[in-house]
C-alpha cells in the first residue's frame, strides 16, 4: 500500500515501520509516486499470499490460518509466529529472532511472553485439526515440522465439551451446587426411611 500526503518525516518513518509500502509526502512529483508505486508492486509480487504447511494454509492478506476452509482463528502475534516459523520449515528458529521478527524487540524480556504465544498456538492449532506442526527444541528454539504433523478431525466445541462450551466453568458450578443438594436430600430421604 502507497500513501500520498503524508506530510510529516516522523508520521512517514511511523507508516513504514507499521509495514505500509511507502509514504509519501503532498509536494512528491507524479514521476516520484509511478516509479515508488512500480516499486511496491514488485515488493508485493515477491511475497508470497499463502504458505501451505500439510493440511493448514496460512493467508497472509487475512492474517489467519485456514483447514479445509475453516479460519483457524489466529491472534496476530499468532499469525506473525506462524509465519515466521513457516519461512523454513524443519528449521530451529532461535527465541531471539522470533523476537526481534515478531515482536520488534532487540532484546530478550523477562517474560515468557513467546512461551504462552506458542502455548496458544498450539491449542488452536490442535482443535482445528492439526497436532503436532510446532516443535521445542532442546535450546528453546521452535520449528514448524510438517512431516510430523498429525491430521485430526477438526472437532468444534460442541463435539469436544458436548452442552458445554466456553463458559463451562459457571454451569458446571452450578450442575455441582445441585448435584449436591440432590445428594444432601437423598441422604435425609434415607435417614428418613432409616428412621421410620
Amino acid at each position: 500500500m502507497l500513501l500520498v500526503g503524508v506530510d510529516a518525516p516522523g508520521e512517514r518513518a511511523r507508516l513504514l515501520r507499521l509495514g505500509f509500502g511507502d509514504a509519501l509526502s503532498s509536494e512528491s512529483s507524479l514521476h516520484e509516486i509511478e516509479v515508488r508505486a512500480l516499486r511496491v508492486v514488485d515488493q508485493a509480487a515477491v511475497l508470497p499470499r499463502h504458505r501451505q504447511l500439510g493440511a493448514l494454509t496460512l493467508d497472509l492478506v487475512a492474517r489467519d490460518a485456514f483447514v479445509a476452509g475453516r479460519a483457524v482463528g489466529l491472534h496476530p502475534r499468532e499469525f506473525g509466529l506462524l509465519w515466521r516459523l513457516a519461512e523454513s520449515p524443519g528449521v530451529p528458529v532461535r527465541p531471539e529472532a522470533l523476537l526481534a521478527d515478531v515482536w520488534r524487540l532487540s532484546f530478550r524480556p523477562e517474560t515468557n511472553t513467546l512461551a504462552v504465544h506458542v502455548s496458544r498456538l498450539r491449542a488452536k492449532l490442535r482443535l482445528a485439526g492439526v497436532d503436532g506442526l510446532i516443535r521445542t527444541g532442546g535450546d528453546g528454539s521452535y520449528c514448524v515440522v510438517v512431516g510430523r504433523a498429525v491430521a485430526l478431525p477438526a472437532i468444534g466445541l460442541q463435539e469436544r465439551f458436548g452442552q458445554f462450551g466456553l463458559d463451562d466453568h459457571v454451569r458446571l458450578g452450578k450442575e455441582r451446587s445441585r448435584d449436591r443438594m440432590q445428594a444432601s436430600q437423598a441422604a435425609e430421604q434415607e435417614d428418613n426411611d432409616h428412621a421410620a
